[in-house]
This record gives structure tokens, C-alpha cells and sequence, in this order.
């Protein structure tokens, strides 16, 4: 770079010339490269809200394509006070009503009473069983109390089945074991065997029962229902049952129905995606004549194919075993702005009635409606998708101009150094000239009869 300082033989800002020079060179070409920078940084935001809305299309979408959406059924008791129920879509619709006779029960045995649970009990083994289930040893050496007898058992590995516990009654100290499944064939049996020549242990794990085990029972339309447990699953069709009170006298009105919110749901959110989606569409691609403003994907036709295969598929028919359905036919339609509204009360009643077309008519692979939408709306937003590829050129165009702004940035620098060179080079010249000037003249000022004039 040159001096940028004034010139010392002209008096010249050659700094400040040289530097309008450059900008009067490079303006021109930074403005372009800034609009030119500013579209393609527009675009990439209207690529990206186009994306997203997209995506939470093709989310509302996937849900549509689950079984689970459609033929769903729901529960309702008349009190909480007596049983819980859930229900599966195998569930039949209808009403029950059900009376809890008995809650199940687990079974609890107790030792004898033992003077005090810190005094040894004797040595030999225990070998305890619940029900049909395997049995499981616990040894027990000569100065084992009680309390360390009930750790090995709560501590065995083999033990999944039995609680142990101490309680201080009235008598004094006993081991009490629980089963820990409910119902009469879920007892406890406990072989006690002395090898030190005693009964201690025996005579101390001779069990009685503290607690009887017990069946559920219930009664559904008259129907006596047992149950080793308190959840029931298997007497009504997709029906659930979970006893939590008993009494034989108090009914229960169970009522099985279709579920209409789940589908319902689905379908309304599956509306306002599209409809966020083909406003997203609008907004980046239309012409505001007031503000004489258009959309920064304006002409482009990207968004435009995107709206029109959506629109021309909502306008299909879909085939159903009920026959060919399409939106409308759901309280689904379409307004003068290409939009999509709910008829909600007509939704509610189609899905009332529906026996699967519905879902026949959205979620059949390849062919339903969200199917064939949700496999469209992929190829666009998937990764390496179109959408991908599209941001990847803007990128592209972007990086190329951040090129051409280094390349300008050099040229300028050499015609910056040149304009120095040229400027300086002229101001020497200059300089020589004043100085041969002021030597002419102080020689004249010299001659004999010469004489200055002051100003």
C-alpha cells in the first residue's frame, strides 16, 4: 500500500482520492452482491418455513396411517368406588353391570412365638414353596436368630415369591411370611428340617395361617366370575377389569363405546397442518398489491408443484369396503381459498357410524389418502430429499458470492496500490518542478539590478 498521507509536492489528499477512486470502482459491484446475497438468505428462510410446516404435516400424517387411530374403543363406570376398567379395539360395545363379591387375597403364615427374636432357634434347613411354583432352601446354622432367618429369606436369590416379616404381638416376637400373589392356589408351605439333633427349628416354623388366601369374585350380568387375582382380563371381550372394593350389595355400571375422540382428533389436526401448509404456500409466493411487496418465493416452482399435487390428491376418491369415499363425505371441505374446514358435528356422526371405512380411506398402504400424502410429503422434506438439494444450491450460490467478494477484494487492493504508485510518482514530479522553480527564482532574485517586488 502507498502513503496515505497529504502530498508532499502537490499538497493533495492522495489518500482520501485513492479511496473514492476504489469505492466509486467497487460500490456497484458490492451493492449487487449484497441484494443478490439478501434473495438467496430470503430464500433459504421461505425454504426452511415451507419445510417445517411440511414436516408437521407429514407428523399429523403418520398418525393418521396408524391402526390405532381408528376403531378405537373407550370405558366409562358409573363409580370409581369398586373397579377400574380399560378396554382394547377387540372390546364390543355395550353395557355391564357388575357387583364385587370378594377382593383376592394373599395367604400369611406365622412361625410360633419365640421368646425373644434375638435368641438362637436351632440349626437345620427350611425349604419354603408358593403354590405350584419351585420351592427354594434356606439353611440355617446353630446361631442364626430370628431376625437373621428372615434376612436370608428376603434375601435369597431363589425367593420371588415370599415376604418375610417380625411382628410383635401381644405373645411376643413370630415370623410372618406373605405370599406375593393373591388367590387360593397361591399358599404357602414350609418344611422346617432340624439336623442338630433338636426340634427348635421345627418346633418354631410349625406355620399357622395369620391371613387366608382368597379368590376375586365378582359377579358381571349375573355371571360369576373367579379370579386368582384382582385385575380380571379375560371375562369380557377387550375388557380389563381392576377390583379395588368389595361389597356384593353395590352395582357397578360398566359401558363399553366407540371412541370417536381419537379419530376425530386426528382428522381435525390433519386440517390444520394442511391448511398451515397451503398459507405458508401463499404467503412466500403471492403479490401483496397494496404494499406492492411479493413473496420471497415468488415464481418459483417449487412451492408451486407442492400445492398443486397436494390439492389435486385431497380431490381423489378413495376405494372402501362401504365404497368410494372422499372428504366431503367426512364433513371435510374445501373453501374458495383452497383451504380445508370441519363440519364438526358431521365428523362426530360419520365416525359414530363408521365400521372402517375411515380407515380404509386414509391409512391403506400405497393407496389411502394420508398414505400416498406422507409418502409425497417425504420425498420433499426427507434427508437428501428436494428440499435438501434446494438449500444445498442456495448454499452454493451463496459461497460463490462470498468468492467474488475475496476476488474483489483483491482487485481492489492492487488498483488500490496502483492508483498509490501513479498519484505518489506525480506527486514527486510536482515536487521536483517547485524545487527547480524556487532555484530559477531565487537565481533571478540574485541578478544585478534585479529588484524583488513585496507584495
Amino acid at each position: 500500500m502507498g502513503l496515505t498521507s497529504v502530498g508532499i509536492g502537490s499538497g493533495l489528499d492522495i489518500g482520501g482520492i485513492v479511496t473514492a477512486l476504489v469505492n466509486a470502482e467497487s460500490a456497484g459491484k458490492i451493492a449487487k452482491f449484497d441484494v443478490n446475497e439478501g434473495k438467496i438468505n430470503a430464500q433459504i428462510s421461505g425454504i426452511g418455513s415451507l419445510k417445517s410446516a411440511m414436516s408437521e404435516f407429514k407428523d399429523k400424517l403418520k398418525t393418521l396411517t396408524e391402526s390405532a387411530t381408528f376403531g378405537s374403543q373407550k370405558v366409562a363406570v358409573s363409580t370409581k368406588d369398586y373397579l377400574s376398567a380399560t378396554v382394547d379395539k377387540t372390546a364390543v360395545s355395550g353395557s355391564y353391570q357388575v357387583k364385587v363379591e370378594q377382593l383376592a387375597q394373599s395367604q400369611k403364615v406365622g412361625t410360633a412365638v419365640v421368646a425373644d427374636k434375638s435368641s438362637v432357634i436351632g440349626e437345620g434347613s427350611l425349604t419354603i414353596a408358593v403354590g405350584s411354583g419351585d420351592s427354594f432352601n434356606i439353611d440355617v446354622v446353630a446361631t442364626d436368630t430370628l431376625t437373621e432367618i428372615m434376612n436370608k429369606i428376603n434375601n435369597s436369590d431363589d425367593n420371588s415369591d415370599v415376604t418375610a416379616t417380625i411382628i410383635n404381638g401381644e405373645l411376643g416376637p413370630q415370623l410372618v411370611l406373605g405370599s406375593k400373589k393373591t388367590g387360593e392356589d397361591n399358599t404357602i408351605n414350609v418344611i422346617a428340617a432340624d439336623t442338630d439333633g433338636n426340634t427348635g427349628l421345627a418346633d418354631t416354623f410349625t406355620m399357622t395361617e395369620v391371613t387366608p388366601a382368597k379368590n376375586a369374585i365378582a359377579y358381571i350380568d349375573g355371571v360369576k366370575v373367579v379370579s386368582q387375582e384382582n385385575n380380571i382380563s379375560e371375562a369380557i371381550t377387550g375388557v380389563s377389569l381392576t377390583l379395588t372394593a368389595a361389597d356384593i350389595n353395590k352395582t357397578t355400571t360398566l359401558t363399553v363405546s366407540k371412541d370417536t375422540t381419537k379419530t376425530k382428533t386426528a382428522i381435525e389436526g390433519f386440517v390444520t397442518a394442511y391448511n398451515s401448509v397451503m398459507t405458508t404456500i401463499k404467503d412466500l409466493t403471492s403479490y401483496n398489491a397494496d404494499t406492492e411487496k411479493a413473496g420471497i418465493l415468488q415464481g418459483d416452482a417449487l412451492p408451486r408443484s407442492i400445492q398443486s399435487q397436494l390439492r389435486n390428491m385431497l380431490s381423489n376418491q378413495f376405494s372402501t369396503a362401504d365404497g368410494d369415499k372422499m372428504l366431503a363425505n367426512l364433513g371435510v371441505t374445501t373453501t374458495r381459498e383452497g383451504l380445508l374446514e370441519v363440519n364438526s358435528t358431521k365428523l362426530t356422526e360419520v365416525i359414530a357410524a363408521d365400521k372402517g371405512a375411515i380407515a380404509e380411506m386414509f391409512s391403506t398402504e400405497n393407496t389411502g389418502l394420508a398414505s400416498k400424502m406422507s409418502a409425497l410429503i417425504d420425498g420433499y422434506v426427507k434427508s437428501g430429499g428436494i428440499m435438501e438439494s434446494r438449500d444445498s444450491t442456495l448454499d452454493e450460490q451463496l459461497s460463490r458470492i462470498t468468492d467474488s467478494r475475496e476476488q474483489l477484494n483483491l482487485r481492489m487492493s492492487a488498483f488500490s496500490d496502483r492508483l498509490y504508485k501513479q498519484f505518489n510518482a506525480m506527486d514527486l514530479v510536482v515536487a521536483n518542478l517547485n524545487s527547480q522553480s524556487n532555484a530559477l527564482q531565487s537565481r533571478l532574485d540574485s541578478l544585478p539590478g534585479v529588484v524583488r517586488k513585496n507584495n
